[in-house]
C-alpha cells in the first residue's frame, strides 16, 4: 500500500538536498563576498576615513554571521541538523561562559576589557558577537585537521590526534586575532600584568588557555560530530578550509594596515604551513 508514496518521498528528500545545496552554494558566494570586502576596508579604511574616526564594526559583524552558517550548513551536508545544531550550541554556551568570567575575574585569559564600540553587551561585559569567534576558529580549525589527517583517518589515535591539533590550530589562529582586534580594531584592551613578555599585550597564557578550553569544548561536542553513516564515500570537504584561509587573509591585513609586521609575517607562516599539509592531505 505504501509503495506509491515511496518515489514521491524520495523526489521529495532530494529536491530538499538540492534545495539545501543550493543555498548553501549561495550562502558560500556571500561569505566571499564579505571576505573580499573586509580585506579591502582593512586597507583602504584608513585612506576611507579620517584617522580620528572608529572603523564601522558592521562589516565584521556579517561576516562573523555569515561564516558560523555556511559552517552549520556544511556540517549538516555530513551529520544530522540536530547534532549540529546542538554542537553550535555547547561551543556557544561555553565561549559565552568563559569569556563572561573572563572579562570579569581575568581568569582564564589575562586581564582584559571590551571597548565601547561594541555595543549592547551582555551584563555589560561581553558583546553579543564575541562568542561567535569561538564557533568559527573551532570548527574551521576542525576542519582544517581533518584534511591534514586524512590519510591517517583509519589509524585508532585519530580523534585524539584530531582534538589535540585542532586546539593547536586554533591557539595559532588566536595568535592571528589579537593583534587585529586590539591593535587594528580596539575591540578589546588587555591590562598590564606582571609578565615580561606578551603577544601584543596577550600573554601565552590566553593562549594556553584557548587550547586548553577548545580541547574541553571538543570532549563534549565529538560524540556528535561523529558521522555515523559510514556506507558514505568519505570525500574531502575544502569549506571550513576555505572559511579559516578568509579569516587569516582578513586578520593578515588588519595587521598590515595597523603596520604590526611580526604579525604578518606570523600569520603568512601560519596560512601557508596549514594549506599546504591541508590540500596535501585531502589529495591523499
Amino acid at each position: 500500500m505504501n509503495r506509491p508514496e515511496e518515489p514521491q518521498a524520495a523526489l521529495a528528500q532530494k529536491l530538499g538536498l538540492e534545495a539545501r545545496e543550493t543555498f548553501l552554494t549561495n550562502l558560500h558566494w556571500l561569505f566571499l563576498l564579505l571576505a573580499v570586502i573586509n580585506t579591502v576596508l582593512c586597507i583602504a579604511w584608513p585612506y576611507i576615513s579620517p584617522a580620528t574616526a572608529d572603523y564601522d564594526h558592521w562589516p565584521d559583524i556579517l561576516f562573523l554571521l555569515i561564516s558560523c552558517a555556511c559552517l552549520a550548513l556544511g556540517l549538516s551536508r555530513q551529520l544530522p541538523l540536530l547534532n549540529v545544531l546542538a554542537a553550535l550550541f555547547i561551543t556557544l554556551l561555553f565561549g559565552a561562559g568563559v569569556q563572561l568570567v573572563g572579562a570579569q575575574t581575568g581568569i582564564p585569559f589575562g586581564p582584559f576589557n571590551y571597548n565601547n564600540n561594541l555595543e549592547p553587551k551582555i551584563l555589560e561585559l561581553l558583546p553579543p558577537v564575541a562568542p561567535l569567534i569561538w564557533i568559527i576558529v573551532l570548527f574551521s580549525a576542525r576542519g582544517v585537521v581533518r584534511l591534514v589527517l586524512r590519510p591517517w583517518r583509519k589509524i585508532n589515535s585519530y580523534g585524539f590526534w584530531l582534538i589535540g591539533l585542532t586546539a593547536a590550530l586554533a591557539m595559532l589562529t588566536d595568535l592571528a586575532i589579537e593583534p587585529f582586534a586590539t591593535h587594528s580594531r580596539h575591540y578589546w584592551n588587555w591590562l598590564p600584568t606582571k609578565v615580561p613578555f606578551t603577544w601584543y599585550g596577550a600573554t601565552f597564557v590566553n593562549f594556553l588557555s584557548w587550547g586548553a578550553i577548545i580541547i574541553f569544548i571538543l570532549a563534549f561536542t565529538t560524540p556528535l560530530l561523529i558521522n555515523k553513516q559510514l556506507s558514505r564515500k568519505n570525500v574531502p570537504d575544502y569549506h571550513p578550509l576555505v572559511i579559516w584561509a578568509a579569516v587569516m587573509i582578513i586578520l593578515a591585513a588588519g595587521a598590515a594596515e595597523a603596520k604590526l609586521w611580526p604579525a604578518v609575517v606570523l600569520d603568512g607562516i601560519v596560512f601557508l604551513s596549514a594549506m599546504v599539509m591541508a590540500i596535501r592531505g585531502a589529495r591523499w
